[in-house]
């Protein structure tokens, strides 16, 4: 991996695995400032560190199959853009933003190509996104819930699957996707009110 625009794509990850330790490893802000000074290591380094958290939520907003493709051009933009970065000590945040923006604009791209006929219907790998502990009877919600997505504007899934996927609050989802409170809040309730009728209907109650 280069640096600047020089950079290449980053080694994917083909399945999440264990974080890299940092208990006695170098902080994320001394890993920034001497990426910031050139040392290219430093950004192999903050790529092993967060790559898993980062491909999990890939998964949870875009699905799995473009989840690698999300991943890769995540760290690419953060590393090229690391002298905007105010805290080098806030990464990890500053990052999952990236993630959120980035796929913000990949679903509504999708949208689009689906709408000309251009694309298929996303296939969304519900199986893979919900963990093997999870409670059987919230493991349905979860599998509903991924199944109404689809028809949702692409600014209510994306904030639908942070507040109850991801379990973000309010006031970090709007950092998130750099949307005022009053904006998640209206984005959340469009989807609440969709969710619910889509749950009446699937349970012939409406």
């Amino acid at each position: 991996m280069q640096q600047g625009t020089g950079l290449s794509r980053l080694p994917l990850l083909q399945s999440p695995g264990q974080e890299e330790p940092i208990d006695t490893a170098p902080s994320d802000a001394a890993l920034v400032a001497d990426a910031l000074a050139g040392n290219v290591g430093s950004h192999e380094a903050l790529f092993r560190r967060h790559r898993n958290s980062v491909y999990r939520l890939a998964c949870r907003l875009v699905g799995r199959t473009e989840a690698d493709d999300l991943l890769q051009d995540c760290f690419i933009d953060a590393f090229r853009s690391l002298p905007s970065l105010r805290d080098p000590g806030a990464f990890g945040g500053w990052l999952s933003a990236i993630v959120v923006r980035t796929a913000h604009k990949r679903v509504r791209r999708r949208r689009l190509l689906e709408r000309l006929g251009l694309l298929r219907r996303w296939p969304v790998d519900i199986d893979m996104l919900i963990a093997p502990s999870v409670p059987p009877d919230v493991a349905v919600e979860i599998q509903k819930i991924y199944r109404l997505l689809g028809s949702l504007p692409a600014e209510a899934q994306i904030a639908l699957v942070l507040h109850r996927i991801e379990g973000f609050s309010l006031d970090e989802i709007a950092v998130k996707m750099n949307r005022s409170l009053a904006t998640v809040k209206r984005r959340l309730s469009l989807a609440a009110a969709h969710l619910d009728k889509g749950m009446r209907t699937k349970e012939g109650k409406a």
